[in-house]
C-alpha cells in the first residue's frame, strides 16, 4: 500500500467519529505527539520534531515541530470542517488569538495522562494543557465578547489523543540504563489503566465546566505492534508484544464504558470515543512495512515519517537528532 492511500485511508476513518453536530466553529486540542503541532519547539525537551526529514512534505518542506511528513490528523479533520487546514500549535509566537480562536493545539509529544509521564522528557502535562485552556478562553472572551466565546467553546470540537506513553514511556519503561518505572512498583497493570482512566474523566468533566459539549476522546493503538516496538523485541522474532496489545484492549473498553456514563451524567455533552480506527490504521502501517515492494521485512526500517506521528512511532533516537 502506498503511504499516500494509507494517509487518505486515515483521514477517511478519523472522519468517522461519533455524530457531533454540524456546527463546528473551532477544533481545540489536547494531546501528545500524534497531534502536537509543535508546542514542544518552545520547551526545554529533547522531544522535538523540529529538524529533517519531518516536514519534508510540508508546504516549503519545513519541519514545524510535527511529528510527521507533513500535516497531522487534527489538520485534517479542521479542514474537512471547513475551518483552516492548519490547527497552529498554542506556543508558536507565529500566532495569537485572532488564529486561535478557530482553532488551537495545547499538545506536547511524549506526554500522557498521568504527570509521572510528562516528567520522562520534560514535557507539558495534561494539566498545563487545561491551564493553557483556561488562559485561552479569558483570551477568547476579550477577543470575541463574553457571548460568542461562549458559544464557540459549546460548538468546538474539543479532541483528545493520548494515553501510549503512559504504558510504553512510563510504566512499561525498561529502556537499558533506567531503573524500573515507579509507576510499574505502586500499581498492577490493571490499576494503572483504572488510574488513567479516572484522570481522563476528571479531566472531561472539567471542560464540561468550562462549557465544552463536543468532545472526541481517542483510545489506544494496539501498542504492540508499534515499529519501536517490535523492533526491540528481538526475543519474541520481532513480532508484535501481546501484553501491550491486551492492555490497549483492556483499556479502550474501560474508555467505553466511562464514555457511556458521562454521556448519561452531564445533560447535553456529546462524547465519542474514537478507538477502532486507530487500530486499523496502525495495522495497515505495519502490514505496508512488512510487505512493500522492494523493502526488507525488518521493522526496523520502517519510515519514521509514516501515519502521521502515531505516538512511539518514531524511534527514540530520532527524537534528539
Amino acid at each position: 500500500m502506498e503511504v499516500q492511500t494509507l494517509c487518505i485511508h486515515l483521514v477517511h476513518l478519523l472522519s468517522l467519529a461519533p455524530k457531533i453536530g454540524a456546527t463546528v466553529p473551532a477544533v481545540i486540542v489536547f494531546g501528545d505527539s500524534s497531534v502536537d503541532a509543535g508546542n514542544n519547539n518552545y520547551i526545554p525537551t529533547v522531544a522535538r520534531s523540529n529538524f529533517e526529514p519531518y516536514g519534508r512534505d510540508f508546504p516549503g518542506a519545513t519541519p514545524t515541530g510535527r511529528f510527521s511528513n507533513g500535516r497531522i490528523p487534527t489538520d485534517f479533520i479542521s479542514e474537512a470542517f471547513g475551518i483552516k487546514p492548519l490547527v497552529p500549535a498554542y506556543l508558536d509566537p507565529k500566532y495569537n488569538i485572532s488564529d486561535f480562536a478557530t482553532g488551537v493545539t495545547f499538545a506536547s509529544a511524549a506526554t500522557g495522562y498521568d504527570n509521572a509521564t510528562s516528567d520522562v522528557l520534560s514535557v507539558i502535562p495534561l494539566w498545563k494543557q487545561l491551564l493553557y485552556y483556561k488562559g485561552y478562553q479569558k483570551k477568547l472572551i476579550a477577543y470575541l465578547g463574553q457571548s460568542k466565546a461562549n458559544q464557540t467553546i459549546r460548538e468546538a470540537l474539543h479532541m483528545m489523543s493520548l494515553g501510549t506513553n503512559d504504558f510504553l514511556e512510563n510504566y512499561y519503561n525498561d529502556m537499558p540504563g533506567q531503573s524500573s518505572s515507579s509507576s510499574s512498583q505502586k500499581y498492577t497493570p490493571k490499576q494503572y489503566e483504572n488510574l488513567l482512566v479516572g484522570i481522563a474523566r476528571d479531566f472531561i468533566a472539567e471542560l464540561y465546566d468550562l462549557g465544552a459539549r463536543k468532545i472526541s476522546l481517542g483510545g489506544l493503538p494496539p501498542m504492540g505492534c508499534l515499529p519501536l516496538e517490535r523492533t526491540t523485541n528481538v526475543v519474541g522474532g520481532n513480532e508484535c508484544v501481546r501484553r501491550y496489545n491486551n492492555v490497549a484492549l483492556e483499556f479502550n473498553d474501560k474508555l467505553k464504558n466511562m464514555t457511556a456514563a458521562l454521556n448519561k451524567q452531564l445533560p447535553g455533552i456529546k462524547l465519542g470515543l474514537k478507538k477502532a480506527q486507530w487500530h486499523v490504521v496502525v495495522l495497515e502501517c505495519m502490514r505496508w512495512d512488512m510487505h512493500a515492494e522492494g523493502r526488507t521485512s525488518s521493522v526496523a526500517q520502517m519510515l519514521p515519517n509514516m501515519c502521521f506521528g502515531i505516538p512511539s512511532i518514531h524511534p527514540r533516537k530520532q527524537m534528539v537528532s
